[in-house]
C-alpha cells in the first residue's frame, strides 16, 4: 500500500486574517485532509475554519502532540499515514517542527519512509532576523533562557560574549508575560554598544520591530507584557 504524504502546515502568528501571511494554495490542500496532528485542538479547529469556512470538523480526525504528549503515542498518530491517508501537522503559530513539539512526529515519518512535504508560511523566527538588520549568515536561536534570575543573567552574558567574538546573532525567546522583566535583565547587564532587536506582534497591526543599542533602549523601554516577542543580541 502506497503510504500517505505528512504535510508540514503553516499557521498564523496570531491575526485572525490570513490574506498575507498563508500562501492561497495551502488552504486547498488543507481542504483535502481529514488528518491532523496538532499542537492546540482548540486552536486548530479555528484555524481550519479560518481557511475554509464549510469544513465539516465533526468528520476530521485530530491528535493533539504538545509538551504534554507522551512519547508512546507519538508512533500511533501515523498510522494512518501508513496506511495511505495524508495528514497535516499544524503549529500553535507559525511553521510546525520549528521551536515546536512537531519536530518528533516529522523525526518518525522519516524513520517510517513517510514523505515530508514542508508548506511556505510565516516563522517568527526568520521574520524577526530578516527584519533585524543583524547577522543573517550566523545565528543560533536559543529557545526559552533560564527562568531563575541569576541564571538568566549568566546566560545573557554567555551569548553577549559569542555574539561578540563570532559575530553571530544570538536569538531567544521568553514567556510572553516575562518578557518585561528580560528585557529588564538585558538592559541592566549588557554593555551599552551591543545591539538588541526586539520583534513583538509579528504581523499583527500592533507589530514592533527595532534594533538599537542597549544604551539607546534603555531611553525607550517598550511594554511587551503579555506581547509574543522575540529577542535577537548581536554587534
Amino acid at each position: 500500500m502506497m503510504k500517505g504524504v505528512l504535510y508540514l502546515v503553516p499557521a498564523t502568528l496570531g491575526s485572525s486574517d490570513t490574506r498575507n501571511t498563508i500562501p492561497e494554495g495551502i488552504g486547498s490542500i488543507v481542504s483535502s485532509l481529514d488528518v491532523f496532528i496538532v499542537e492546540n485542538l482548540r486552536s486548530a479547529r479555528r484555524y481550519l475554519k479560518l481557511l475554509n469556512r464549510n469544513v465539516d470538523i465533526d468528520t476530521l480526525t485530530f491528535y493533539e502532540l504538545n509538551e504534554h504528549t507522551s512519547g508512546d503515542v507519538i508512533p500511533s498518530y501515523l498510522e494512518p499515514c501508513l496506511h495511505g491517508k495524508d495528514t497535516a501537522v499544524i503549529s500553535e503559530a507559525g511553521v510546525p517542527a520549528v521551536a515546536d513539539p512537531g519536530a518528533a512526529v516529522v523525526r518518525l515519518a522519516h524513520e517510517k519512509g513517510i514523505r515530508v512535504v514542508p508548506l511556505t508560511g510565516p516563522s517568527s523566527i526568520l521574520l524577526a532576523l530578516m527584519a533585524s538588520g543583524l547577522n543573517g549568515q550566523h545565528f543560533t536561536f536559543h529557545g526559552y533562557l533560564p527562568v531563575k534570575k541569576n541564571e538568566r543573567i549568566r546566560k545573557i552574558r554567555e551569548l553577549e560574549d559569542i555574539a561578540g567574538r563570532t559575530g553571530a546573532t544570538q536569538l531567544f525567546i521568553e514567556a510572553p508575560y516575562r518578557n518585561d522583566g528580560l528585557l529588564e535583565d538585558l538592559l541592566a547587564t549588557c554593555n551599552p554598544s551591543t545591539l538588541l532587536c526586539i520583534a513583538a506582534d509579528l504581523t499583527l497591526e500592533s507589530e514592533l520591530v527595532l534594533t538599537l543599542p542597549i544604551g539607546q533602549w534603555k531611553k525607550r523601554i517598550p511594554k511587551l507584557h503579555k506581547r509574543p516577542a522575540i529577542f535577537l543580541m548581536g554587534v
